[in-house]
């Protein structure tokens, strides 16, 4: 891969890295109308594209950090700006020239992944522990289903709760699956959209040679990223294989009349779109088709749902990065959820479960409203756990 030289002018650079859409605006300003940041604080989408139109780009500017790539203003551009790809060739740029700021949290983030291949800087090896007591085999070639979820339901000891459910509704099943364990790696989605390439295309080598090596056809992932990194970067690097997100396989066992519940939820639940299931990747129904399958839930809708959902906040590295209290999206969503009188935030998304789970803590709202995974949903209904 080229190095980018610090000797070129921060356009040709901003270029070079993926910002070849700059050319296409012309400054109208939907974008920074329909970006979230806007209901929080100012964050001027049409100024910073048009800095780096002039190769004027501040890159010591927070700005340059925000952007939470939910898609909202690529949806709405008149001209088609793929603007995710600018701000990931700026980020690109900081990264590659050693240019700008970079937040201590993200730095480390970036150097664990890079290093042991989680942002959390754990042994690889403690990689699989989060299924030892539900008995789930190491995938061999042969084995039907992978089922990848994400390092965060894989390390964080409140989210292991989502691979755990996950695991426990497969087996439940009969379901012929495994997981890879140490052998897997972060999927590098959201380290590439920070602007960390190489680091990405190290992992995705790493991971299609070892689904080549065991034979993987079809891959179940719990993560919204997992899935568009699988799915939609992957295939130029040479990894083709079935990608599914949990909740479209469970919708397509619901229709197959493989899924079956034996236990009532009677609780209002409300369901927050991924950005990265939703407007990514168009995956609406089979998360609600899920759910609505659970007797006894009373399924509930954000004010803005489907292809209008509020972002929690966490795509594009901010996961990884501090937000301040009163500028977290998930602070508003929590709000609306209450308002509307739900007493569950369904989730389908690892990022969602973190910064949904931290807005419930630090706004005191543990006794108001509870944070789930689809998953756990599914597992409790099925099960009674």
């Amino acid at each position: 891969m080229e190095v980018l030289s610090p000797y070129k002018e921060a356009t040709d650079v901003i270029l070079e890295a993926g910002g070849e859409p700059l050319k296409l605006c012309y400054q109208c300003g939907t974008c920074t109308a329909v970006c979230p940041w806007n209901l929080v604080r100012s964050f001027p989408v049409r100024r910073i594209i048009h800095e780096a139109q002039l190769g004027a780009t501040d890159f010591g500017s927070e700005d340059v950090w925000a952007c939470a790539t939910c898609g909202a203003c690529v949806q709405r551009c008149p001209r088609g700006v793929e603007i995710i790809d600018i701000m990931r060739a700026m980020r690109r740029a900081v990264v590659s020239l050693g240019i700008g700021i970079v937040s201590d949290a993200l730095r480390i983030s970036a150097k664990n992944i890079a290093g042991v291949g989680n942002p959390l800087g754990e042994e690889p090896e403690k990689r699989a522990d989060w299924a030892k007591e539900l008995g789930v085999k190491r995938f061999t070639p042969g084995t039907e289903i992978l089922y990848f979820p994400c390092c965060v339901p894989a390390y964080d000891p409140d989210a292991k709760r989502i691979s755990q459910a996950t695991a426990t509704v497969l087996s439940k099943l009969g379901i012929d699956f495994g997981i890879l364990g140490s052998e897997e790696k972060c999927c590098g989605e959201a380290i590439r959209k920070a602007g960390h390439e190489d680091t990405f295309q190290s992992l995705a080598q790493s991971n299609i040679a070892a689904f080549n090596d065991n034979d993987v056809k079809t891959v179940v992932v719990s993560s919204p990223h997992c899935y568009h990194a699988f799915k939609n970067e992957y295939p130029e690097l040479g990894g083709k294989f079935q990608v599914l997100h949990i909740t479209q396989y469970l919708a397509s066992l619901i229709d197959q009349g493989k899924l079956n519940f034996s236990k009532e939820i009677k609780k209002k639940v409300i369901y927050s779109d991924p950005c990265y299931l939703g407007r990514h990747n168009g995956i609406y129904d089979e998360p609600r088709k899920v759910l609505q399958s659970i007797p006894g839930l009373e399924l509930m809708e954000f004010p803005d749902s489907n292809e209008d959902a509020l972002c929690c906040g966490g795509g594009g590295g901010r996961i990884w990065m501090d937000t301040p209290k009163g500028e977290r999206f998930s602070d508003i969503r929590v709000e609306q959820a209450i308002e509307k009188g739900a007493e569950i935030i369904a989730l389908a998304c690892p990022y969602c479960f973190l910064n949904y789970r931290d807005s419930v803590l630090s706004m005191d709202k543990t006794e108001a409203i509870e944070v789930k995974d689809i998953a756990e949903l599914v597992a409790e209904a099925m099960t009674g756990l």
